[in-house]
């Protein structure tokens, strides 16, 4: 079994709804995403997929929370609250479905989101 990360970075604003401390008020960190691909099959060139192709297709979905209020953006614009535990889930949704990832034999296996250099949150699909 073969494991490939990648990681990617965005900054973006937040607050955390009915927090009980300041995270309830507008405040900003500097995301860093680490995405982790599994899988067993290599390609003819011997690569599970490619680190450019991880790495953009990564980027493309991080793009679309980079220097923006996430509160603002879908589905946290509703009921989903923007945590850094959601936050992992729904970019990890949105990444392993993208035709570049689900045209190799890799699979996205985890995606762990760092709100701060000590503090982060890895989703993994059951």
């Amino acid at each position: 079994m073969y494991t490939l990360r990648v990681e990617g970075a965005f900054e973006a604003a937040h607050r955390v709804v009915r927090y009980p401390g300041k995270c309830d008020r507008l405040h900003g960190h500097n995301w860093v995403v680490e995405a982790a691909f599994r899988g067993t099959e290599l390609d003819d060139l011997g690569m599970l997929i490619d680190f450019k192709t991880a790495k953009a297709a990564l980027m493309a979905v991080l793009d679309a929370f980079d220097h923006r209020y996430i509160n603002e953006l879908p589905p946290f614009d509703g009921e989903v609250n923007p945590t850094a535990e959601n936050l992992a889930r729904i970019i990890f949704e949105r990444l392993a479905v993208r035709p570049e990832v689900t045209a190799t034999a890799a699979h996205l296996a985890a995606l762990t989101v760092w709100e701060t250099p000590k503090s982060s949150v890895t989703y993994e699909r059951d």
